[in-house]
């Protein structure tokens, strides 16, 4: 589940104001001097000035810095300075209202999953008078003495997953084995510690939706890629998230928790489909909206760009339904010894022939009997799915 999501509202209200002889005394305390100073112009924000055009992004592009309007630059910039230097609790110079430091505090964590020690809640404390925030605490999942061990073991094991590809490989191909390399190394649990941060799917390989999609993020930012993070709603209005990448200047949706075979839909048996999804990798707007909605508070680019379906790429589309043709692939999947056939199908006609032929008439019928023959059994079972939102067919020879 989104980290936004659990984060706990927690106001504070540090001022306290006592009325004495018809004077307003205003008591504050010492560490927010230097914040009035600002506040007043008579100094200036270390972290930020305006018309500033370089600072430290750590490296990366920070889409949801981009997407804000300029009014919470100051605010993001502090926060995200001060969260990265590891103050956990600190004042707040920037001049922001317990609403605006919220939209700015997601929008760092959204863009920065290295901040890997920010857990699922945290508290600000705020002016009685102008209900500006005067400072906030986080809480922490991991003491400050350990970071620097568990950042270096972070990095490790990125760019050991980095390591399992070669940069002569395509873009896609690269981030199509981030994609793969996490989906067998993680296994969705949503009781896992940490499991809002990258170290629960790198480092203890147990997480829910938030760890898949930020270490997806982190390795991403570790390879150069753009990759930013994604909220929103699920069919039947579960909180989830998931990525968008960039590649080529056109824009992809994926879902790595979604990749993982233990959500894909399945029949006969209950006995489940094992293979990976990859329905959810680099799919359009169009694809992923029958399933998922993201947060209207932040415009994402559209993914209209069909140029890197999986299925279309590895030969396994079929536009319209021709019988010879799907029974030749399956035959030719299982001579060849392969593990199952996987089917798109482009049009809602073709999926629906597709399903009534294979599972009504039995189309598959003389791929089991070769694989009796050359087994030398009697009887086959197979697993197999149909998704009916990507109308894509698989088949599990088992």
């Amino acid at each position: 589940m989104p980290m936004g999501k659990l984060i706990w509202r927690t106001v504070i209200i540090l001022l306290t104001i006592t009325l004495l002889a018809g004077i307003v005394f205003v008591f504050v305390p010492r560490t927010t001097v230097r914040q009035m100073a600002v506040r007043s112009g008579l100094i200036e924000n270390t972290y930020y000035q305006e018309g500033d055009t370089e600072w430290d992004n750590g490296g990366v592009e920070e889409y949801y810095f981009n997407q804000l309007p300029s009014s919470y630059n100051e605010a993001y910039r502090e926060l995200y300075a001060r969260l990265s230097a590891g103050e956990d609790s600190a004042p707040i110079y920037a001049e922001v209202s317990v609403e605006d430091f919220w939209t700015a505090y997601y929008s760092v964590l959204a863009d920065h999953p290295e901040l890997f020690w920010i857990g699922s809640s945290a508290q600000v404390q705020s002016n009685a008078v102008t209900g500006l925030v005067a400072g906030y605490t986080i809480e922490s999942t991991v003491p400050e003495n350990e970071r620097v061990t568990t950042r270096a073991m972070l990095e490790a094991a990125a760019d050991e997953c980095i390591r399992q590809t070669d940069e002569t490989w395509s873009d896609y191909g690269r981030i199509k084995s981030v994609y793969e390399y996490l989906i067998n190394m993680v296994e969705y649990n949503a009781g896992a510690p940490d499991n809002q941060c990258i170290q629960s799917a790198l480092l203890n390989h147990q997480s829910v939706c938030a760890g898949y999609a930020k270490a997806f993020q982190y390795i991403c930012h570790r390879m150069g890629y753009f990759c930013t993070y994604v909220t929103g709603k699920i069919t039947g209005g579960g909180d989830h998230a998931w990525n968008i990448v960039r590649i080529d200047g056109n824009y992809y949706q994926v879902d790595v928790t979604w990749g993982d075979p233990v959500f894909a839909g399945t029949m006969e048996d209950g006995t489940g489909i094992t293979l990976m999804n990859y329905n959810y990798l680099c799919c359009t707007d169009d694809e992923i909206k029958t399933t998922h909605t993201p947060e209207s508070a932040v415009s994402f680019p559209p993914c209209t760009d069909g140029s890197y379906n999986y299925y279309k790429i590895n030969g396994m589309y079929y536009e319209n339904w021709d019988r010879d043709v799907i029974y030749n692939a399956l035959m030719a999947s299982v001579q060849n010894g392969e593990s199952a056939i996987v089917m798109k199908f482009g049009t809602q006609e073709a999926y629906d022939t597709a399903k009534y032929e294979l599972f009504t008439n039995r189309l598959y019928y003389d791929a089991d009997q070769y694989l009796m023959q050359v087994n030398g059994v009697s009887s086959w079972n197979n697993r197999y799915s149909m998704d009916d939102e990507f109308r894509v067919i698989t088949i599990q020879w088992l």
